[in-house]
């Protein structure tokens, strides 16, 4: 094993948890635009509580802390892959095939950036680590 191949290995549970944490962020700010209409000027800004933005909204600011936190990590970003799946399919695809003409993109790569974290866990940094040991 070459010092590189150590020190990958060395930092690869460290940047798993740094991806979580900031994947966990930007997502929670996707909840703020919908449930407080923060930042101001974001769309698509304040939804009704009762709607399929509004529950969005709930998902992706509870969601997102739980994720941040690395608390019930797989079981809740399982249900944030799938929501990111319902929302490509149903908000992006009937605009276009293209992801990068559709605007599909984020919810893509949220997508597969949660199921990722279903499968691998929180990582290091998290509650479940702390709850492991």
């Amino acid at each position: 094993m070459t010092s590189l191949d150590h020190a990958a290995a060395s930092w690869t549970p460290r940047l798993h948890a740094v991806l979580r944490i900031v994947l966990a962020i930007l997502f929670i700010a996707h909840g703020m635009v919908k449930l407080f209409a923060f930042p101001e000027g974001a769309l698509p800004g304040q939804v009704p509580l009762f709607s399929l933005f509004g529950i969005a909204g709930l998902l992706e600011l509870f969601g997102g802390a739980a994720i941040l936190l690395g608390v019930f990590t797989r079981p809740v970003a399982c249900l944030l892959s799938g929501q990111m799946a319902v929302a490509y399919f149903m908000v992006h695809a009937p605009q276009g095939f293209y992801p990068v003409l559709n605007g599909g993109e984020l919810a893509i790569i949220y997508c597969f950036a949660f199921l990722y974290l279903s499968a691998a866990g929180a990582g290091p940094w998290s509650i479940d680590a702390r709850l492991r040991a």
